[in-house]
């Protein structure tokens, strides 16, 4: 059910401002549902959609065009990469894509329905009425058991969490939720754009909003783990997050230089 962002402003209203923005990769079989919540959520062609196709080798893209045709929705605008771009290169391709069309925020939902199109309005609202740069939902907040996240990967989330706070000097629950709604101006203040183009894209724009002092919120969201398809290797991607979480903390603190973050922050 939509709601009141804050005492004057209406969800209908600030959707008019945003776009959703969907990364799809071999998602053919899961994204129509994720479109149908999204509209059962916020109401009929209520947003503009915008999905980038990360070359994938399913149907993905005519799944896309099918669903436009045959629900007669306009609004949804689709990007076919000829190569795949990695995750943090799509979140690059889409973000870009808002900004240069001026709209105030832009959420990310993932195609494979893990998380929950239905709290998009409590992600609007929470960013809306705090003022922040970034509003994710967090799984960890909830209860990520029980929605069935395996529990290596709650215990890695937890041990990399830790780590990240010590270091940054932050209190989220988790930096790992791809659930994440974005103010496009303060996209446009920070160097998105030269992040990593991998997985770990999602941690090193937390890290880039930190230097800049970017205020960041969280909310709880339920967890939901099926049989979608995972395609990031944990140990990499761990190893990655480490990496450049660690270097940045040496390269703030002028204790040793990185030639990634220097790249990045234009030291």
């Amino acid at each position: 059910m939509l709601g009141q962002c804050d005492g004057s402003t209406s969800i209908e209203t600030l959707l008019k401002s945003s776009a959703i923005y969907i990364p799809a990769y071999n998602a053919g079989k899961t994204l129509p549902d994720v479109l149908d919540r999204i509209y059962q959520t916020l109401g009929h062609d209520s947003i503009d959609i915008i999905i980038v196709d990360n070359a994938s080798i399913d149907r993905t893209s005519d799944v896309v065009q099918d669903y436009i045709r045959t629900k007669g929705i306009k609004r949804i605008n689709l990007i076919k990469n000829p190569q795949n771009m990695g995750y943090g290169g799509s979140q690059k391709i889409g973000y870009r894509w808002c900004i240069d069309r001026g709209y105030k925020y832009v959420a990310m939902v993932h195609s494979d329905g893990q998380y929950a199109p239905e709290y998009l309005p409590i992600l609007f609202n929470a960013l809306s009425t705090q003022s922040a740069g970034m509003v994710f939902g967090s799984r960890i907040a909830g209860d990520p058991l029980k929605g069935g996240m395996p529990l290596h990967r709650y215990l890695g989330n937890r041990f990399l969490s830790f780590v990240q706070n010590t270091l940054l000097g932050l209190h989220l629950s988790e930096y790992h939720s791809g659930y994440r709604i974005y103010s496009t101006e303060m996209l446009k203040s920070i160097p998105f754009e030269r992040l990593s183009s991998d997985y770990h894209f999602d941690t090193e724009i937390i890290i880039l909003m930190l230097h800049f002092r970017q205020a960041i919120v969280e909310t709880a969201i339920p967890t939901k783990y099926g049989d979608e398809e995972n395609y990031v290797n944990i140990w990499k991607y761990g190893s990655d997050v480490l990496m450049t979480t660690i270097s940045y903390w040496f390269h703030r603190w002028h204790l040793r230089k990185s030639k990634n973050w220097a790249r990045i922050l234009g030291d």
